[in-house]
């Protein structure tokens, strides 16, 4: 099956209904090794396009990874930047905000880890948890530091939507690409990853009650993501939902996705130095 960015992709304005979305596609391999292939010649030709990023020193791409826990966000990352150069390529988590971080706007955290120019930024996690998870837990909100009147309006998810849907047309306005993904996983396929958890000592640190507490607001969670999809998926900033119950199909979608997104920037190599240039640098350092 060929992986067509456009069926993951939500168009801007849509309404989302996370039930018509499929946790699980036809998959675009056909073994594990089959996979293992397409994921290297998309790896190759990732590698390729950000040396070329990085060249042109123009453009900058920030990936977004949103998701419900076990959806496999971390290893998504891990295989599909696996051979992307590291100097070229910054990650950033965003856990539990600090002291300093509750007392700045709840954009300030992630704003000052955007990648610079030439460069890929993954943001595990990011300022959309700000319209998820303290959404789904208003005491979170109330113990941030902002004005009374501004942690009781009803409008404060819709306001915060477009807080950081300015952000993300300013960045595109200074060339910064913002794809965002969010990992589709169905519940019963949580249950099964948690159980695996379990059973699997070497996995056992991923998992503590306070997952299972989160997973007795899904259908809390589900209608968060539903109202962010559809409020911040722009046509220059859009949101994919990924299938995530197959965890290969999943990092090959994304891959393809992000290999779509850096083809459609118009990049060249700076221009080489004239003969003339190169000549007398090859005489200053051929002089003894």
């Amino acid at each position: 099956m060929k992986i067509h960015s456009e069926e993951f992709r939500v168009h801007a304005g849509k309404t989302v209904q996370l039930k018509q979305w499929p946790t699980k596609v036809k998959a675009a391999y056909k073994s594990e090794a089959d996979y293992q292939k397409i994921l290297a010649e998309h790896i190759h030709e990732m590698s390729r396009l950000q040396g070329l990023l990085y060249g042109h020193n123009r453009y900058s791409l920030l990936l977004i990874f949103q998701a419900m826990d076990a959806a496999g966000k971390d290893g998504a990352i891990k295989h599909v930047m696996s051979g992307v150069n590291p100097q070229g390529c910054q990650v950033f988590s965003f856990k539990r905000p600090s002291a300093e971080d509750l007392a700045h706007d709840f954009l300030w955290r992630t704003t000052r880890c955007l990648p610079e120019r030439g460069r890929i930024g993954i943001f595990n996690r990011s300022y959309y948890e700000e319209v998820l998870v303290v959404r789904v837990h208003p005491e979170i909100l109330r113990a941030q530091a902002i004005p009374g009147e501004l942690a009781d309006d009803k409008n404060i998810w819709e306001k915060r939507f477009t807080s950081i849907t300015n952000l993300e047309r300013h960045l595109h306005r200074n060339g910064t690409r913002v794809v965002k993904f969010f990992l589709h996983l169905s519940k019963e396929e949580q249950r099964k990853r948690f159980l695996e958890r379990i059973a699997n000592p070497d996995k056992n640190w991923k998992f503590s009650q306070p997952d299972i507490v989160e997973r007795g607001f899904w259908k809390e969670y589900m209608r968060a993501y539903e109202d962010c999809l559809g409020a911040t998926s722009t046509e220059n900033s859009p949101w994919y939902v990924v299938p995530a119950d197959d965890k290969l199909n999943a990092r090959l979608i994304i891959s393809r996705i992000v290999l779509d997104t850096l083809k459609e920037l118009k990049m060249s190599y700076p221009q080489p130095r004239g003969k003339a240039e190169l000549q007398a640098l090859r005489k200053a350092l051929t002089k003894k």
